[in-house]
């Protein structure tokens, strides 16, 4: 088997479970590529990360959420499936911990797992006719004002059906995956993964009766930049950013291809919610 490992580089417990890891997977005889961060990290040669699903069959992300995100954008245009190894805090998307992470490995190895879709988004800024920027998302695409930036204006369509002007701190557009995370704290619901629809929620909006929405997945959703005083940035899954431009169209669709996430037991959504969110304590 051919194992990409994508860790957290700045993470003395990512360091030391990529280096356990390397050398067991190697004891085994499976070959091991690591991301050059963090090959670099513990003492080996790796490849940029943009190379990694190349080599793998099977992808091993470790750290957090967050490491989960970037692997998925990283390996799910190969198709090459994700185990996310948890070594962060909260954990809704990584759920083997540094403790069991030998013995989930060995069960994915063999076979015994089971392998979940989620899916992703695109989103393309338009500029002058031209696309300038394309990212695909598992989480979020968010167009936001900077720290000194004040209230934004921007036109939503979805569908090509004219939505709202909205004036706020800015725009979510979020995968069931990522309901959890910004477009919750923006007021919108809890998704389920597996459904498929698109969350589009307006941030801190002015008029109170803007709503989030959501909509059918093979809609599309476009947000115009109509006025924005000071930064505006558009940012994926809350990793990468590219500063907005007034006039902007900012393009937003299901993307082709899933993250595939690997998963050794079978996992109950409603219990995950219920662990992490603290539900159901008296």
């Amino acid at each position: 088997m051919r194992v990409a490992i994508l860790g957290k580089p700045h993470s003395a417990p990512a360091r030391k479970a990529a280096g356990e890891l390397c050398a067991w997977l190697e004891e085994r005889e499976h070959t091991v590529t690591v991301d050059d961060e963090t090959a670099a990290a513990i003492g080996r040669t790796g490849v940029p990360r943009d190379e990694l699903a190349e080599h793998g069959d099977l992808a091993v992300s470790l750290g957090g959420d967050g490491t989960l995100l970037l692997a998925a954008r990283v390996f799910a245009g190969a198709a090459v499936p994700i185990l996310g190894i948890n070594l962060g805090r909260l954990g809704f998307l990584t759920d083997t911990d540094h403790e069991h992470m030998f013995d989930v490995i060995e069960q994915v190895l063999k076979g015994e797992s089971e392998i979940e879709e989620r899916m992703m988004l695109t989103a393309e800024v338009w500029r002058d006719g031209e696309v300038v920027e394309r990212s695909d998302a598992l989480n979020d695409v968010v167009v936001n004002k900077g720290a000194l930036a004040q209230v934004i204006s921007l036109e939503t369509r979805v569908g090509g059906s004219f939505v709202s002007s909205y004036r706020a701190d800015g725009m979510i557009v979020s995968t069931p995956t990522g309901s959890t995370a910004y477009g919750l704290a923006a007021g919108g619901p809890i998704i389920e993964p597996s459904t498929n629809v698109i969350l589009v929620a307006p941030i801190c909006p002015h008029i109170l009766t803007n709503r989030p929405l959501v909509i059918g997945a093979s809609s599309d959703v476009e947000c115009i930049l109509v006025e924005g005083k000071g930064e505006v940035y558009l940012t994926i899954d809350g990793q990468e950013g590219f500063p907005l431009q007034r006039g902007d169209r900012v393009r937003v669709v299901r993307a082709e291809h899933a993250a595939r996430l690997v998963h050794a037991a079978s996992r109950d959504f409603y219990e995950i919610l219920r662990t992490k969110m603290g539900w159901g304590r008296l």
